[in-house]
């Protein structure tokens, strides 16, 4: 059996590649984490000319996108789209879309799919959303949110302008991608996902959103690797590289052990995900466990590596490090993904 990538898929990831290094060098990056938007919004043509919209696009197409947009940091909200709202859509969106689901009390997309404070209400025949949502990712880029609300029938999803609600920014350590709070006052909305549709839409999100982060994931740990190596390569001290000092050159063999096993298990949940496996939630939760965990040890040991600068907020690696911190928070944490696990593997539940 071939578990390698076809021809297509790896020319895809080359001219992702391509084109994220010349249009996102860690300096543009670095501008648009700084700015007022967080993002250039011509990006979001850009990725339709190059086929990151294309409705003919699998999963192991996406997991490759995700990967490349990990490397780079990229700044947009094509995550947001693809991975929250597509599932619920049923397909790509043409225009930035996000999903909101977060409120007090649920947090979690397993936990939305059975309950939530927000309301929706008909009147005349037109849909009403009246409540709030928290911590929405992407939600001032997007110019349409999918938000989960309780109907008189149970939950489902409406969809809403983001132009027509309350968009409050949320200050967070990652400005690269960007959150901000929804308030919905008798707000018009568009039923999208009847309730008795949701909870099974909901749960695809979950599996192909945390999928695509632990590609992502992956993305990251491979820059880490790059820069600590290359660092490793070209500094020298007491008249030879410090690559040859065991200290950094173990924190770099780390690196690369680590990475190495995210991104078997992250390709593996991808397929799961594709081929719609009975094991795919066990593969999404180990591969978002490792990839997670393996970006983070991978950015702390090339900060380490690259010394006083890998340090300065002028370098590039505490962005890639604060990703690589909120991937390993989303929807859930390390200890909750363990224990799941652990009711599956061991029949504890």
């Amino acid at each position: 059996m071939d578990f390698a990538f076809s021809e297509e898929q790896e020319m895809l990831r080359a001219a992702a590649r391509s084109w994220l290094s010349g249009r996102y060098p860690t300096e543009q990056v670095a501008r648009l984490a700084d700015s007022d938007t967080g993002w250039d919004p011509a990006s979001w043509r850009q990725l339709g000319a190059l086929g990151w919209l294309d409705p003919d696009l699998g999963m192991l197409e996406y997991a490759v996108l995700a990967e490349e947009s990990g490397y780079a940091l990229y700044p947009g909200p094509w995550w947001s789209s693809v991975a929250l709202a597509a599932p619920v859509l049923g397909a790509v969106p043409e225009r930035p879309t996000t999903l909101a689901w977060a409120e007090r009390g649920t947090t979690d997309l397993r936990s939305a799919a059975v309950s939530a404070a927000t309301t929706a209400r008909q009147r005349s025949g037109v849909w009403r959303l009246t409540g709030s949502k928290q911590q929405v990712p992407d939600l001032a880029q997007s110019e349409a949110v999918l938000v989960v609300a309780a109907g008189p029938d149970g939950i489902g999803v409406w969809q809403v302008a983001v132009d027509a609600a309350t968009v409050c920014p949320v200050s967070t350590m990652d400005t690269t991608r960007r959150f901000a709070d929804l308030r919905l006052e008798d707000i018009e909305a568009e039923l999208v996902l009847a309730p008795g549709a949701a909870e099974d839409a909901l749960h695809a999100v979950r599996l192909r959103a945390t999928a695509l982060l632990a590609c992502e994931a992956v993305g990251i740990a491979q820059h880490a690797l790059d820069l600590s190596s290359a660092h490793a390569r070209e500094r020298t001290q007491f008249g030879r590289p410090i690559g040859t000092f065991q200290g950094v050159s173990h924190r770099i063999a780390d690196i690369y052990t680590a990475l190495q096993l995210g991104r078997s298990l992250a390709y593996r949940a991808a397929w799961s995900v594709a081929a719609a496996a009975a094991d795919a939630e066990e593969a999404v939760t180990v591969a978002v466990l490792s990839a997670g965990e393996g970006a983070v040890l991978a950015c702390e040991n090339a900060i380490q590596a690259m010394g006083g600068i890998g340090f300065t907020w002028d370098h590039s690696l505490h962005r890639f490090y604060k990703r690589a911190q909120w991937i390993t928070a989303f929807d859930g944490t390390g200890r909750s993904r363990r224990e799941e696990l652990a009711t599956v593997l061991l029949g504890t539940g």
